[in-house]
């Protein structure tokens, strides 16, 4: 059995499409034995019929071991950024430049319930063409209306490579990324070549790398990725800027000082509607010169008054700031952290913070950051400081580069081109593109 160590919700729905695929096939079995015991019952479908479903659905169960194994052969131990991936997105622009010249490839109707495998529905014809064009598809698949393993694995294979929940199901959100044309998909290639030409200098030997519009973190060590991290990253209007830093210190079990923006646009509307918001998360109002607490009551919420003074929530369970902080030196003050919200981490859109950066399974990227500049420091003492609640703050030994990132689309090499969608609106792909090309990135 195949373990994944970093997609469990991923495989927790693939093992249910299995279990229900099985499902599926038993009530098969059961309809065509009946039709031999019992051949006066009426029934839905002819024994023929129930042969040949029952023969597909085997072949889904057998052919499942084989999907998983693909899918995760996909995950490279690469980094994304690195002196090799200019090279590789060369390599794929050639690959869409050939594309683009025969034509692009074709469109999966809008119209419809979204089809999961088992379904036989007019749209798995443009769904097998669709994948076909890309290489998500085997050439030879063929073009039945049948929704089958091959398909699924395929189109489980699309979701992947474009930042999708890899769930199989061909709904909304796949639709759209399917529809945007191959010429769009080439320029975002050819875009991000330049971005990552002008990154393909020595890194460093170890360094932390967070690509923005792919809301995803990597640990390299040594030109290998030691470990990849979900994360969530900035809104539309409030959002995490590129730089270039180094990791210094962490924080664990922190307190937060609300940033002044967040006072202004958030703490103060939510204390209009619930004067009891404040007391019920823990924040505290403190005067900056004296440190000296202040009640609610004293401050007119009607006006920016509360800009003036300093709200700090304390450590613990509902902290903003979850069990660790990690700090870089920035004009901006973000930084890493941990948070309380962790299902966010399983949607496929995940830019809800404020300009920080939230990071799930942070234990393991603290534990790493502590191994290698403070070896005193394991995982160990690491889950024993966050059990206990204690404050405690950290300096890193050495500090560790911290590469902030837009990367919307690059290659690996095994020949895996990855996009994702242009969140903050920064590559610019539709100036010259027609109007009905205009599809949402």
């Amino acid at each position: 059995m195949v373990t994944f160590r970093k997609q469990p919700d991923f495989l927790q729905t693939v093992l249910g499409s299995f279990k229900e695929c099985s499902r599926s096939a038993l009530l098969a079995f059961a309809a065509l034995s009946a039709s031999v015991i019992a051949p006066g019952v009426a029934l839905a479908e002819s024994p023929l019929e129930a042969l040949r479903n029952y023969n597909q659905r085997v072949e889904w169960e057998d052919n499942f071991q084989s999907t998983v194994e693909s899918l995760q052969a996909m995950k490279s131990g690469a980094p994304t950024l690195s002196p090799e991936t200019a090279n590789h997105i060369a390599v794929a622009i050639d690959q869409y430049s050939r594309i683009v010249q025969m034509g692009g490839w074709g469109t999966v109707s809008t119209e419809g319930r979204p089809i999961r495998i088992g379904a036989r529905d007019k749209r798995v014809v443009e769904l097998r063409q669709r994948l076909m064009a890309s290489g998500d598809l085997e050439q030879t698949a063929g073009m039945s209306n049948t929704f089958d393993s091959y398909v699924d694995a395929g189109l489980r294979r699309f979701q992947l490579r474009h930042g999708l929940i890899p769930d199989g199901v061909l709904g909304q959100g796949t639709i759209e990324a399917l529809n945007i044309p191959a010429q769009v998909r080439l320029r975002q290639l050819e875009t991000n070549l330049v971005r990552l030409r002008s990154m393909s200098g020595f890194l460093g030997d170890r360094y932390v790398m967070v690509n923005i519009p792919a809301a995803e973190i990597e640990a390299v060590e040594n030109g290998q990725v030691r470990s990849r991290h979900t994360a969530v990253v900035g809104k539309i209007d409030r959002q995490t800027p590129i730089l270039t830093s180094k990791i210094y210190e962490l924080n664990f079990n922190p307190y937060w000082t609300v940033p002044v923006s967040i006072i202004r646009k958030d703490l103060i509307p939510k204390m209009k509607e619930d004067p009891q918001y404040l007391q019920k998360n823990d924040i505290r109002i403190l005067d900056w010169n004296s440190g000296d607490e202040l009640s609610w009551q004293q401050i007119d919420w009607n006006t920016d008054e509360a800009t003036k003074y300093r709200f700090r929530q304390d450590p613990g369970k509902i902290n903003s700031l979850g069990s660790v902080r990690i700090n870089f030196h920035n004009k901006h003050q973000v930084y890493l952290h941990d948070t309380p919200s962790k299902s966010l981490f399983g949607s496929d859109y995940r830019f809800h913070s404020s300009g920080c950066v939230r990071v799930q399974n942070v234990r393991e990227l603290v534990t790493w950051l502590l191994q290698s500049t403070t070896p005193d420091w394991n995982r160990a003492r690491v889950d024993e400081v966050i059990r206990t609640g204690a404050r405690e703050d950290v300096k890193l030994k050495s500090t560790i580069p911290l590469y902030m990132t837009y990367v919307t689309a690059w290659a690996n090499s095994d020949g895996v081109v990855h996009f994702r969608e242009d969140i903050y609106n920064r590559d610019d792909l539709y100036s010259a593109a027609p109007v009905d090309t205009q599809a949402r990135l």
